[in-house]
């Protein structure tokens, strides 16, 4: 594993745990019905809800487009490589399984700071036998790190799709556009850029209610406007695919999300706000639920 970091002393990461302070992949994990959360970030995901009883749309939808990005990409422009940064925590479909599904011999390497992510990363190791996975541990802010470790598995000489899904939000422009910049520059010809991103553009009074309670418990918090998303495009000589940065759930819909088996109504019944989003089916969306945007750019 890439900067072994598998074989990390365990004493060293505990030192490394803050479980007194909400952290975005736990966050997310929280809305996605995971398990690998803390109470500060149940209390941020709460308090989110709260403002914003349809917002765990936000979320879904979000992951639904990675879902048709990898797809898309795997199968009509025959990318066969990906570094996924801010992976977040293991979920029900992984981008290398969604790849792999399509082209076996995918490549596909992972990158996130969160010792909880690093805690479980061996479940985004299970690479299908024709294809690698690796798992980077470092922060986006690194991306000279990421990049040394990631060329490890990577062949830099091939198209690789690089997938920043739901990060650059957490993240200020003086760090944000240098480290695109620098990830981008050392993509070769033919590599994509994949991302989504928090907006004030499209429902501002529901984002904004939810900006104030992350920003409340410390965590950042960076609302673009669609130009300034589109922003990381262009300033990187990247041509944006159709349809362009559009609202996410607009983008290449295949109405194929994945709908929750319901439980019985009676235990339904006694779950929180959250627990019950996990169930809900996102295909109801409607443009006044949605907050992200997302879109596709090409290196020449």
């Amino acid at each position: 594993m890439s900067g072994d970091a598998l074989s990390q002393d365990p004493a060293e990461l505990r030192k490394r745990f803050d479980n007194t302070r909400p952290h975005p992949a736990r966050v997310y994990d929280v809305f996605l019905g995971g398990k690998d959360n803390y109470p500060a970030d149940r209390t941020a995901a709460a308090a989110a809800l709260a403002t914003n009883p349809r917002g765990y749309l936000d979320v879904r939808h979000n992951r639904d487009f990675l879902r048709r990005a990898v797809t898309r990409l795997a199968r009509e422009d025959g990318i066969g490589q990906f570094l996924d940064i801010g992976t977040g925590l293991p979920t029900a479909e992984n981008v290398h399984q969604i790849a792999q599904r399509i082209r076996p011999g995918t490549r596909v390497v992972y990158v996130d700071n969160d010792p909880i992510v690093l805690a479980h990363a061996r479940a985004l190791l299970t690479s299908g036998p024709d294809g690698r996975t690796d798992y980077i541990d470092a922060d986006f802010v690194n991306p000279a790190e990421i990049l040394e470790q990631a060329a490890k598995t990577l062949d830099f000489d091939q198209p690789i799709a690089l997938c920043l899904v739901a990060i650059l939000h957490f993240i200020e422009d003086e760090v944000a556009h240098p480290a695109v910049r620098e990830l981008v520059a050392a993509l070769p010809p033919g590599s994509r850029l994949v991302v989504s991103h928090l907006t004030e553009d499209l429902n501002a009074e529901k984002i904004r209610g939810v900006q104030r309670s992350y920003t409340e418990r410390g965590l950042t918090f960076v609302l673009r406007s669609r130009p300034e998303i589109e922003r990381f495009f262009t300033e990187n000589s990247l041509a944006l695919a159709d349809p362009g940065v559009v609202p996410v759930h607009h983008w290449h819909p295949d109405h194929a999300a994945p709908v929750p088996e319901q439980p019985d109504p009676e235990l339904l019944a006694t779950l929180d706000a959250i627990d019950r989003s996990r169930y809900a089916d996102i295909n109801d969306v409607t443009d006044a639920d949605i907050n992200v945007y997302a879109g596709v750019g090409t290196k020449a």
